[in-house]
Protein backbone atom coordinates (compact mmCIF):
# COMPACT_ATOMS: atom_id res chain seq x y z
CA UNK A 1 0.00 0.00 0.00
CA UNK A 2 1.48 3.36 -0.73
CA UNK A 3 1.65 6.60 1.45
CA UNK A 4 -1.26 8.14 -0.33
CA UNK A 5 -3.63 5.20 1.39
CA UNK A 6 -6.17 7.56 3.93
CA UNK A 7 -4.64 8.00 7.13
CA UNK A 8 -7.57 8.62 9.04
CA UNK A 9 -9.91 5.30 8.50
CA UNK A 10 -13.41 4.64 10.38
CA UNK A 11 -14.17 1.17 10.38
CA UNK A 12 -18.11 0.44 11.11
CA UNK A 13 -19.77 -2.76 11.42
CA UNK A 14 -22.37 -5.27 13.29
CA UNK A 15 -21.07 -7.92 15.57
CA UNK A 16 -18.92 -10.44 14.62
CA UNK A 17 -18.16 -8.62 10.58
CA UNK A 18 -14.83 -8.42 11.18
CA UNK A 19 -13.86 -5.09 12.08
CA UNK A 20 -10.90 -5.70 14.71
CA UNK A 21 -9.43 -7.69 12.36
CA UNK A 22 -9.72 -5.30 9.83
CA UNK A 23 -8.65 -2.97 11.81
CA UNK A 24 -5.49 -4.65 13.21
CA UNK A 25 -4.20 -5.65 9.79
CA UNK A 26 -4.68 -2.15 8.23
CA UNK A 27 -2.72 -0.61 11.50
CA UNK A 28 0.34 -2.98 10.74
CA UNK A 29 0.08 -2.60 7.02
CA UNK A 30 0.08 1.48 7.31
CA UNK A 31 1.80 1.73 10.99
CA UNK A 32 -0.88 3.36 11.85
CA UNK A 33 -2.67 3.15 15.47
CA UNK A 34 -5.92 1.43 16.11
CA UNK A 35 -8.62 2.13 18.47
CA UNK A 36 -11.67 0.12 19.29
CA UNK A 37 -14.87 2.46 20.08
CA UNK A 38 -15.91 -0.53 22.92
CA UNK A 39 -12.81 0.78 24.72
CA UNK A 40 -13.51 4.52 24.05
CA UNK A 41 -17.30 3.45 25.92
CA UNK A 42 -15.66 1.03 29.00
CA UNK A 43 -12.93 2.29 30.88
CA UNK A 44 -11.26 -1.21 31.22
CA UNK A 45 -9.90 -2.06 34.65
CA UNK A 46 -8.46 -5.25 36.75
CA UNK A 47 -11.49 -4.64 39.52
CA UNK A 48 -14.19 -4.24 36.26
CA UNK A 49 -15.12 -2.24 33.78
CA UNK A 50 -16.94 1.06 34.32
CA UNK A 51 -18.58 3.20 31.46
CA UNK A 52 -17.35 6.83 30.48
CA UNK A 53 -19.83 9.07 30.66
CA UNK A 54 -21.02 10.82 27.69
CA UNK A 55 -18.68 13.79 27.96
CA UNK A 56 -15.91 11.65 28.85
CA UNK A 57 -16.82 9.43 26.15
CA UNK A 58 -16.45 12.84 23.27
CA UNK A 59 -13.70 13.88 25.20
CA UNK A 60 -11.53 10.35 24.93
CA UNK A 61 -12.65 10.59 21.23
CA UNK A 62 -11.78 13.71 20.49
CA UNK A 63 -8.35 13.04 21.49
CA UNK A 64 -7.74 10.41 18.94
CA UNK A 65 -9.42 12.19 16.37
CA UNK A 66 -7.00 15.19 17.22
CA UNK A 67 -3.71 12.74 15.89
CA UNK A 68 -2.41 12.64 12.31
CA UNK A 69 -3.66 9.24 11.73
CA UNK A 70 -5.71 6.85 12.83
CA UNK A 71 -7.97 3.57 12.50
CA UNK A 72 -11.40 3.56 14.64
CA UNK A 73 -13.24 0.61 14.68
CA UNK A 74 -16.66 -0.42 16.20
CA UNK A 75 -20.52 -0.34 15.81
CA UNK A 76 -21.19 3.07 17.14
CA UNK A 77 -23.13 5.52 14.92
CA UNK A 78 -24.47 7.61 17.65
CA UNK A 79 -23.89 11.45 17.89
CA UNK A 80 -21.14 11.54 19.85
CA UNK A 81 -18.94 9.31 17.41
CA UNK A 82 -19.93 11.61 14.60
CA UNK A 83 -16.52 13.97 14.94
CA UNK A 84 -14.95 10.42 13.74
CA UNK A 85 -16.95 10.18 10.50
CA UNK A 86 -16.41 13.71 9.46
CA UNK A 87 -12.97 14.13 10.00
CA UNK A 88 -12.31 10.68 8.70
CA UNK A 89 -10.53 10.42 4.79
CA UNK A 90 -12.15 6.93 4.64
CA UNK A 91 -15.43 5.30 6.18
CA UNK A 92 -15.29 1.29 5.42
CA UNK A 93 -18.79 0.41 6.12
CA UNK A 94 -18.62 -4.00 6.67
CA UNK A 95 -21.60 -5.22 5.58
CA UNK A 96 -20.63 -9.17 5.90
CA UNK A 97 -23.16 -11.45 5.16
CA UNK A 98 -25.68 -12.13 8.54
CA UNK A 99 -24.82 -15.44 8.57
CA UNK A 100 -21.37 -15.26 8.33
CA UNK A 101 -21.75 -12.94 11.71
CA UNK A 102 -23.79 -15.29 13.53
CA UNK A 103 -21.01 -18.24 13.10
CA UNK A 104 -18.54 -15.98 13.88
CA UNK A 105 -19.79 -14.96 17.19
CA UNK A 106 -20.84 -18.72 17.99
CA UNK A 107 -16.68 -19.78 17.08
CA UNK A 108 -16.06 -16.42 19.04
CA UNK A 109 -17.39 -17.15 22.07
CA UNK A 110 -16.29 -20.98 21.82
CA UNK A 111 -12.91 -19.72 21.40
CA UNK A 112 -13.23 -17.44 24.48
CA UNK A 113 -14.48 -19.88 26.64
CA UNK A 114 -11.59 -22.11 25.66
CA UNK A 115 -9.28 -19.50 26.63
CA UNK A 116 -8.09 -19.53 23.09
CA UNK A 117 -9.03 -16.13 22.20
CA UNK A 118 -8.69 -12.73 24.07
CA UNK A 119 -11.36 -10.61 24.87
CA UNK A 120 -11.75 -7.25 26.16
CA UNK A 121 -14.94 -8.65 28.61
CA UNK A 122 -15.81 -12.04 30.29
CA UNK A 123 -17.43 -14.11 27.65
CA UNK A 124 -20.74 -15.22 29.74
CA UNK A 125 -23.87 -16.50 28.08
CA UNK A 126 -25.99 -13.53 28.64
CA UNK A 127 -22.98 -11.65 26.36
CA UNK A 128 -23.26 -14.48 23.87
CA UNK A 129 -26.94 -13.96 23.79
CA UNK A 130 -26.59 -10.09 23.51
CA UNK A 131 -24.41 -10.30 20.51
CA UNK A 132 -27.00 -12.22 18.40
CA UNK A 133 -29.45 -9.37 19.39
CA UNK A 134 -27.22 -6.41 18.70
CA UNK A 135 -26.25 -8.18 15.46
CA UNK A 136 -30.12 -8.60 14.01
CA UNK A 137 -30.25 -4.77 15.97
CA UNK A 138 -27.24 -3.41 13.82
CA UNK A 139 -29.35 -5.47 10.55
CA UNK A 140 -32.75 -3.68 10.98
CA UNK A 141 -32.00 -0.92 12.68
CA UNK A 142 -28.54 0.47 13.15
CA UNK A 143 -27.77 -0.02 9.49
CA UNK A 144 -30.39 2.57 8.27
CA UNK A 145 -29.00 4.95 11.15
CA UNK A 146 -25.58 5.20 9.71
CA UNK A 147 -26.76 5.55 6.05
CA UNK A 148 -29.78 8.23 7.06
CA UNK A 149 -26.95 9.99 9.68
CA UNK A 150 -23.95 9.85 7.79
CA UNK A 151 -24.56 8.89 3.89
CA UNK A 152 -24.26 12.56 3.29
CA UNK A 153 -20.39 11.38 3.44
CA UNK A 154 -21.24 8.77 0.59
CA UNK A 155 -18.04 10.48 -1.48
CA UNK A 156 -15.73 8.75 1.11
CA UNK A 157 -17.91 5.43 2.09
CA UNK A 158 -16.41 2.29 1.22
CA UNK A 159 -18.99 -0.92 1.34
CA UNK A 160 -17.52 -4.00 1.48
CA UNK A 161 -18.63 -7.40 2.22
CA UNK A 162 -15.05 -8.96 3.70
CA UNK A 163 -11.62 -7.47 4.13
CA UNK A 164 -10.41 -9.37 1.11
CA UNK A 165 -11.84 -6.71 -0.69
CA UNK A 166 -9.31 -4.25 -0.21
CA UNK A 167 -6.31 -6.41 0.05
Amino acid sequence: MSNKFPQKIHIIGSVGSGKTTLAKELSAKLNIPYYELDNVVWNRQSSGDIRRTEQQKVDYLNNIILTNAWIIEGVHNEDWVSQSFSNADLIIFLDTNYFIRIYRIIKRFTLQKLGLEMSNYKPTFSIFIKMFKWNRHFEEIGKPNFYSKFGMYSDKILVISNKREIF
